[in-house]
């Protein structure tokens, strides 16, 4: 049998080649995971939720959040936005949080970015939106939600989202369009033009097309891989209990609420002793205004000294007549400490206005129910001073008119004479009458008995 050696050398050589070519590709799909993990950047990721009115309790939450991310050295913080808005000037304190870190931000909008949201949003150096979310509306609206037309603050607030666009490279004018129904912007990446009159809201799809999106992601993780970074090292911030009740306390509703319960239970234990329910439910709903306050960053030790100090003045007034100085006094320090504890001055005045009004109501409808309790009792004589019980009435002097006794001293004219027995201090008319003369009583005047001489 001749074997040929060149058949049995190319068969071998394709028999090396293909095992070669098993191991590379072996090593290859072990490697691709590696190198896939080695090209994510390095850093964990700080994902912080924005899902609640835009107030001091939110911007005190995320400024612990960006102080964490910070401490550990996050690579991203990724803020998961779906408010409504809110409070202006928050928002601005919460965009100074986002400036002021060196740790880059992206706002991922889930929900709506609309109002003072919208404004967030924008700061940061990326935005990511999802399916179904907008971004915009972020017209001024006052309290009761009716639009704000002052010119001033208007101009404010639109050039505060004029340069909020601006620092991440996005069309200004449409900026302004949210924020100022009074001009016209052209949006023809949409086919859109804003007219005076209307506001702008933007869709994800028409943020994409007009700069105001990055991304279109359908979830967190999608944006994290989207901004370079694993999704194997993320942290998710919540709310403390502490942070959650305080933002529950200090909603203006529940703030008037407290107040009232404070103030009319106070005073209506302090009225009406006895009760010990009204007192209770009092101090409680103080202490859970002063907490809810201090919690959400508002309301410093000084608040609840003042308070403390109100009260106890109060309550000494009632025992203590000072002429109303210490009532007045401690009415001040009371009044000062609460409004000294809330975010906002013009809110707490009404808050405590509706509150100082609602109580007195209540104040008087207690105190008249229970009259026969109250403390103003202490101060009132019950008792009747009558024959019956010992007590001698003032004798009536009118009937000594007419009777005639003598002069046992010299009247000059005052001095003292004997009727039907009685020694009695009495006057003349102005005469002088010698002792031992006869008198006839003339007149009487309360305790005065006045006599003239009686010729005998």
């Amino acid at each position: 049998m001749v074997v040929n050696n060149s058949d049995h050398k190319g068969r071998r050589f394709w028999t090396i080649a293909g095992v070669m070519l098993l191991i590379l590709m072996s090593v290859g799909m072990y490697m691709l995971p590696v190198k896939q993990a080695a090209a994510a950047k390095a850093g964990s990721v700080y994902v912080i939720p924005v899902d609640q009115p835009i107030e001091r309790g939110l911007t005190s939450f995320l400024e612990r959040g960006f102080k964490e991310a910070e401490e550990m050295e996050a690579g991203l913080i990724v803020l998961e936005i779906n408010t409504p808005g809110g409070r202006v000037d928050q928002a601005d304190e919460i965009a100074g949080i986002i400036k002021g870190t060196e740790i880059p931000t992206v706002a991922y909008v889930r929900g709506d970015a609309t109002s003072a949201g919208s404004y967030i949003a924008l700061n940061a150096n990326k935005i990511a939106m999802a399916e179904g979310s907008t971004i915009g509306a972020a017209y001024l609206v006052d309290g009761m939600g009716n639009r704000i037309e002052d010119a001033k603050m208007v101009a404010y607030w639109k050039s505060k989202m004029r340069s909020a666009a601006e620092m991440n490279g996005r069309n200004p004018d449409i900026a302004e369009g949210m924020a100022d129904i009074n001009i016209k912007v052209e949006m023809p990446e949409i086919g859109k033009t804003k007219n005076v009159g209307e506001i702008i809201s933007l869709s994800h799809d028409e943020a994409l097309k007009v700069g105001y999106a990055d991304k279109i992601a359908d979830s967190t993780n999608e944006v994290i891989e989207w901004m370079g970074y694993s999704t194997n090292d993320v942290f998710h911030m919540e709310q403390t209990f502490s942070e959650k009740l305080a933002t529950f306390l200090t909603h203006p509703v529940v703030m008037t609420i407290l107040l009232f319960v404070g103030i009319a239970g106070v005073i209506i234990e302090v009225i009406v002793p006895g009760f010990g329910v009204p007192g209770i439910l009092g101090i409680a709903a103080f202490v859970l205004y002063f907490f809810g306050n201090s919690v959400a960053g508002f309301a410093g030790s000084e608040t609840w000294l003042l308070f403390i100090i109100g009260i106890g003045l109060l309550v000494i007034e009632l025992f203590v007549p000072s002429f109303g100085i210490l009532g007045i006094g401690g009415s001040i320090l009371l009044i000062f400490g609460v409004v000294r504890a809330a975010y906002s001055t013009s809110h707490v005045a009404l808050s405590l206005g509706i509150a100082v009004t609602s109580a007195l109501v209540a104040i008087v409808v207690v105190a008249l129910v229970f009259k026969e309790r109250g403390i103003w009792n202490k101060f009132i004589l019950k008792d009747s001073l009558t024959k019956e019980q010992g007590y001698v009435p003032v004798e009536d002097r009118d009937v000594l008119i007419g009777l005639i006794g003598r002069s046992i001293t010299p009247l000059r004219p005052s001095g003292t004479v004997e009727i039907d027995g009685r020694r009695l201090d009495v006057v003349t008319e102005g005469g002088f009458i010698e002792s031992g003369r006869l008198v006839r009583v003339v007149m009487t005047d309360g305790t005065r008995i006045v006599v003239e001489e009686e010729k005998e």
